[in-house]
């Protein structure tokens, strides 16, 4: 036995209408790009974070510090998309170095 709540507690804007499978929707490609964003702000870390004086030059090290500020900037970006406004967690669950986040939204030439 199924129960139904009353006609007059139901929502506007119920599950069957398009609005709700619009809003769906577009959560649901806003939760996948967010992923997307995280998996390339780990790439990029691991690379900077792979990176030898040894084997590497400086300007190897300064592309990937500006590759990696890129990946976190669009990354924060798509958060507050989403609506998450804090970034102070990811900036520690990511580890992410302060020579990074210095350029973060710097525009280069």
């Amino acid at each position: 036995m199924s129960v139904r709540p009353p006609q007059s507690l139901r929502q506007f804007h119920s599950t069957d209408s398009g609005f709700n499978v619009l809003e769906y929707e577009l959560m649901s490609e806003r939760a996948s790009s967010l992923g997307r964003h995280g998996l390339k702000v780990e790439s990029a870390l691991a690379e900077l974070r792979g990176w030898d004086a040894a084997r590497h030059t400086e300007a190897d090290r300064e592309s990937l510090v500006d590759k990696a500020s890129d990946a976190v900037w669009a990354f924060f970006i798509q958060r507050e998309t989403c609506g998450l406004r804090n970034g102070r967690d990811v900036i520690q669950r990511y580890a992410i170095p302060g020579e990074v986040l210095a350029r973060v939204g710097a525009v280069r030439r």
